[in-house]
This record gives C-alpha cells, structure tokens and sequence, in this order.
C-alpha cells in the first residue's frame, strides 16, 4: 500500500482548544476519511470504528483534531491523568511528527478521552523511545454521544524542523487504541510487531510553507529549600538553593541546554530490588536534564520492541548518566553546572555533554565529558563514534582519568524486520593493563510469524567504562533464540509464542561458566491478558566462594532447573493484575518466588497499586526468605494537580522506604513540588536509631520563554 499524504493546511482564523473543533478552518482542512487500519489484533483489516483526523497550523502552532467515533463511549477508558500516563492501558489518539523526514526519529504525542498527555522523542526507527522527553503542548477533550474529540496544539518551538522559504512535508502517523476491545489501528498501516514511531512505514505530511521557530529561547529558573534529618543523612539542618535551567534553539538543527546548580530533589526516589544474582543491579535514569534527547547519546545493547535481543541496556552501556551526580551508595552528589549540544548536520546527529560536580564528603569533585556523533545511512540505519572522558578535578584527584572509546554500526534491513547490530569500545585508566576491550555482534530478524536472533560479545577483564555500566565483566556470551507467532483459531487467544532461548557464557579463555536454555510459551489473549509459561535448565560454574542473595555459596559446578509461570491481567479494567511463580533448584539448593501486584483504578482519577514479592531460598546449607512489599498511591484533581505516595518495604534490610509528593504544574512545563521521604529501620535494635535519613522538600519552578 503506498504512504498516505495528508495535506496541512493554514489555519483561516483563530482557533480556541475546547474540544468541539467548530471553526470554519476545521471544516475547510483535509481529512483522514476515517479510515485507519489494525494492526492488533486483525492485521490490515478496517478499524471497527472510524477516526477522522485534520491538520492547521499558523504562525506559532501546528493544531492536529480528531474526532473518535465510538458505538460505546460508556466504555471509554482513561488511565490516569497525569503526564505520560500508561498509554498501553487506556484509549488513546497519538500521533508521531518526523519533522526531518528522516524516517528514523520523532517527536511522540497521545491523549486519553480525560485530557492527560503523552508526549516523548522516539530515535532511530523504532529502536529508542525516551518518553521523559517534555514540551510545552496544549491539550483539550470532550466525550460525546458519538465518541469522543481530541484537540491538540504544539507550539512549533516545542518542535525543531527546517526552516525552508518554500513547502516542506514531514513524516506523519496517526494511532488509536480501543481499550475495551484491545484493538490498536493507524493511519498508516503497520504489521503487529511495530508501533506509531516506526517511521520508516510512516505517512507524509505536506504543504507545511512559512513555518519558524523564533527565537526559541527558555529559561527555567528554579527555588528549593530542603530539611534533612537522620542517622546517614548526607547533611542535618535547612538549606535554600537556586539555579536555572537554559534552552537555547541556536539554529533551527541545533539545540543548547545549560543548566547552573542542577537539582533533582523532586524526582521519584528509586524503587528498591531484591539481587538473586552474583552482578550488579542496574537502575534507570529518572532525571529529566539526562533524559532528554538520550536517545542520541545511546551506545549499548540494543533492546528493541518486539524483538527478542539476549541483551539490553541493563547489561550494558558505554554512557550511562547515573553515573554522575550519583554515588555508588545512590546518594546525590552536588551539579555545578553543565552543557550540552544536540542537533543534527549534514545527515550526522550530533551530542556533546560536559557536566562538572562539587566536592561532597568522599565523592570527589569531577568533571565527565561525552561527544557522539552518528551518520544516518541507507536510509533507517546509522553508525557512529563515542568518547566519553571522566576525570577528577579536586586537588586529591587531578590526575585520576577515565576514558572510553567506541564505533558502532545499527542497520535496520528488509523493511525493519531485521536487525544487525554491532560494537567495539575500549576503555583507559590508570592501571589498567587486562583486556579494556568489549565488542558485540548481534542479527535478529522479526515478521509477523517468526523471530530469531544470534549475538556474539566479549567483555574484558579489565573493560571499564567510567562514566558506563558493565553487568558482568571477563567473559564471552553467546545467545540464540527461535520462536513463531502465529495466530491459531482458538476462542479468545489472540496469538501463540513459542520459543527457546540459549545464553552461554564463557570466561576469556573459552571455559563455560554459565548456560541457560529456556523453551517457553507465550500466549496473548484478546483480552489483552498474557500468561508466559518457561522451564529454564541452568548450569553455573562458581571459580571462588560467591556472595548470592546474602549467602556465600562455595566455589563448584551446579546444575539445575527451575519453572515459572506469570499471568499478566487487563491492567485497563478497574481491577487487574500480575502474578509470577518461580519453584526449582537455585545452585545447591532450592528457590520458591512468588510475586505479583494488585492494581485499583475506579476512575481516572485514582490508582493504587499493592506489590508483594516472597523469596524462599536454600543456599549452603541455609534457609531463609528474601521479601519485598510495596504499595502506590497516585490521585489527581485534574491534569495539573496530584499526589502520590509510595511505600516499600524491604523485609531483608528490615528498612521501610516512603515518598509522599505534591505536584502542583501552575503554568505550561511550569511546577511547584512537595515532597517528602525518608528510609527508617521499623524495629531498631536497643541503642540504634529508627530513622535512617529524612528530606522535606519545596520546590518552585517557572518557565520563561522568549
């Protein structure tokens, strides 16, 4: 089928987001027609329910109007109304905005029938979505007898485009999600395994002439003042600090951001992991200066939607922004300051960061640098250099250094359905003199019927990406997987997955130490429910005594196998939820796991959520339990105002951990915080104090734009 065009059109008057789309220039725009087409869960087939969608612009917005037609508008379902709310749980509209026809990248929007908004950045056709990404967007819903419209403004300095003296057309797709009936369908049709941002397979946009960005200049200041308490709390007292963030569109392709005495007191404190494993846990980015245009800046196992990769970002990333302004211990370490370019030239992305902290008690002040550049080729693939520099800059440092270096190659081939990825870093400190080598080869190939991979890696011994993160070190991997999805004719299953997984690891000299085959079967339901079904037969090798799950299991040879079941709910009804049961062996004992989470949401307004996850294991010769429980509040006044609470408790460390927060957006990405958090023990012991560490924290931004 050949690309759908949609002509925008400039709008012939004002125009007010009410949701009723009734001036003239809505009436004269070009339409959809109303049809879009499935991709879950009858591929290619007409949507059941029409949606027609039109395009205007003006001087300063590009305004997109939808109208959903809808049989049961009783049963429209709105999960949330905060920002970038669970998409995959709510009807939605989106749309996905190219706007360097480059079929690789996006700027992401999508509503729910309550007015909340989704918006995010999507890189490199499919392969990376950072949905922390905030612009300033206007939004405005109104459900009818007949369904419901969505109005949607974006500033086109929320965008970046090029400015052109004639037309210019951007890449465009539209999407709708039926909740109620897990129906998903686009403008532009696609094949199950891919989504909106796949846009390679996206439709044109034209007729866009005139179009600037201004002087496209923020300015975000902001106030905190924070109350600290507690047995290890970093500082004890009150404080009031300031700074400001800076967006600065210098050219229509490039973007600076600088930011002065960074603060991140407000973001969502990290949820809390119980480590079956003998390497480190990996933890996400949470911070939205670090979040933006991540994607840019991504050198790292490739973990793609709908792909089955034997890897991901959690094994590995040569940059990894955690590590700055971050312990080890996960404390904060004070910013001072830093900058950042990103934008794109001559077919290259280009991403250059420099970031300096302060000194803190044992966390030295540093100073990490990162340029990357990558060159679109062959249409959606790219490839691309990295160096990354971290290097002390107080007097008890000066000479300490950390550097990594890499080239790395994304093709995307046969349409998207097959990948081949490949990598080589090498790292540099003083006193390193092992292998500072890592490299990667990975192909894998996804149709609507079958999926297979294979990867090749090795890690050095002495790979250390500073600025990085490395889950296991001194070893080679192997991976290969094969698995079919097809669509049988059985009541209420929407589609089978059967598979086998085999991951090997070897040490540098070629001797197995760990190897996990896994067959499986997943199936999908039409109701959006899906049970996974696995038997995994391990075997791992231990070369000395090893610290696992808070047991020292000796060194030796073991074999065993463990199965687990999970059944994952429609979390878009009321009630739903999940529910995981691992029972096996575990080295030389046994492991019985059981987890799930219970989810409330009665209306859009109110979600809660209860977590539980019980381990009873048998390592060298002992048996305990290593168990976790968490609970989530989120309530909204509307689309500006909420609170949250989150409670979790770590039956292990015997520490119960609690962020309550007030959110208060008082103007477009404009907000005042309240938060508080603390880790206390429950039950100290005779002389020990209860209260680990305690913060109250107000928080006042503005944004200011010129």
């Amino acid at each position: 089928m050949p690309r759908p065009t949609l002509e925008a059109r400039r709008a012939t008057g004002p125009i007010t987001l009410d949701g009723t789309l009734n001036e003239l220039a809505w009436s004269l725009a070009d339409s959809t027609r109303g049809t879009f087409y499935q991709s879950i869960p009858d591929q290619g087939a007409p949507a059941t329910e029409r949606t027609v969608v039109r395009v205007l612009y003006d001087d300063e917005r590009l305004y997109v109007g939808a109208v959903m037609y809808d049989s049961r508008p009783d049963l429209l379902v709105s999960a949330g109304m905060e920002q970038d709310f669970a998409t995959q749980d709510s009807d939605i509209f989106g749309f996905a905005l190219d706007t360097y026809l480059d079929r690789q990248n996006a700027f992401l929007f999508a509503v729910n029938p309550a007015g909340a908004l989704f918006d995010a950045q999507a890189f490199n056709d499919q392969q990376s979505v950072n949905r922390a990404w905030e612009g300033e967007v206007e939004v405005s819903t109104r459900i009818t007898d007949e369904g419901w419209v969505a109005e949607v403004a974006v500033p086109l300095t929320t965008l970046r485009f090029r400015a052109t003296e004639g037309a210019q057309s951007w890449g465009l797709n539209f999407a709708r999600r039926i909740r109620r009936i897990s129906e998903d369908s686009q403008w532009a049709p696609l094949t199950r395994q891919f989504r909106i941002y796949k846009m390679s397979r996206a439709g044109t946009l034209t007729s866009l002439e005139g179009l600037r960005q201004g002087r496209n200049l923020w300015v975000k200041p902001f106030v905190n003042g924070v109350r600290t308490d507690g047995a290890q709390a970093a500082s004890q007292g009150e404080a009031v600090e300031g700074g400001f963030d800076l967006k600065w569109g210098i050219t229509p392709q490039f973007t600076l951001d600088f930011t002065a005495l960074t603060d991140f007191s407000q973001v969502e404190v990290d949820e809390q992991q119980i480590n079956l494993t003998r390497f480190s846990l990996f933890f996400p980015e949470k911070r939205d200066f670090f979040l933006e245009n991540e994607g840019i800046f991504a050198f790292q196992d490739a973990r793609v939607r709908n792909f089955r990769t034997g890897s991901g970002p959690q094994n590995f990333k040569l940059f990894h922004s955690r590590r700055i302004g971050l312990s080890a211990e996960r404390t904060p370490v004070p910013i001072a300051g830093g900058v950042r370019l990103t934008g794109r030239a001559g077919g290259y992305a280009v991403g250059l960061l420099n970031m300096q902290t302060r000194d803190k008690g044992g966390s030295p002040a540093e100073n990490s640098s990162v340029v990357r550049l990558r060159k679109n080729v062959l249409g959606s693939s790219d490839i691309g250099v990295m160096f990354v520099n971290r290097a002390g800059t107080g007097p008890e440092v000066a000479g300490d250094y950390n550097r990594s270096f890499g080239a790395d190659a994304n093709l995307r081939l046969a349409g998207g359905r097959m990948l081949l990825n490949t990598y080589l870093a090498l790292t540099d400190e003083p006193g390193a003199d092992g292998d500072r080598t890592a490299g990667l080869l990975e192909v894998a190939w996804r149709d609507p019927l079958w999926d297979a991979s294979m990867l090749l890696k090795t890690v050095g011994d002495d790979f250390n990406p500073g600025v990085g993160f490395v889950a296991r070190r001194g070893v080679r991997q192997g991976f290969v997987t094969l698995g079919a999805h097809p669509q049988p004719d059985i009541p209420r299953v929407r589609e089978l997955n059967p598979y086998v997984d085999i991951d090997l690891y070897s040490d540098l000299k070629w001797a197995l130490e760990t190897r996990e085959i896994t067959p499986g079967l997943g199936v999908s339901f039409l109701d959006s429910g899906i049970l996974t079904l696995e038997y995994a037969v391990s075997y791992e090798r231990l070369a000395a005594e090893t610290r696992i799950a808070g047991a020292s299991v000796p060194a030796g040879e073991y074999d065993f196998g463990a199965f687990t079941a999970s059944y994952q709910s429609n979390l878009g009804r009321k009630v739903g939820g999940k529910l995981s049961i691992t029972q096996g062996g575990f080295f030389d004992g046994e492991r019985t796991s059981v987890g799930g989470s219970v989810t409330i949401r009665p209306s859009a307004r109110l979600f809660v959520e209860g977590t539980a996850q019980r381990n009873r294991l048998t390592l060298a010769g002992r048996t305990f339990e290593a168990n976790l429980f968490g609970g989530r509040v989120r309530l909204a006044r509307d689309t500006r105002t909420f609170l949250s609470a989150f409670v979790q408790y770590n039956e292990s460390a015997d520490e119960l951990q609690t962020n309550i927060r007030f959110n208060l957006i008082h103007a477009p990405l404009s907000d005042l915080f309240l938060v508080y958090s603390e880790r206390r023990n429950p039950a100290p012991e005779a002389g020990e104090a209860g209260l680990i560490d305690r913060a109250i924290t107000v928080k006042f931004t503005k944004l200011l734009a010129f």
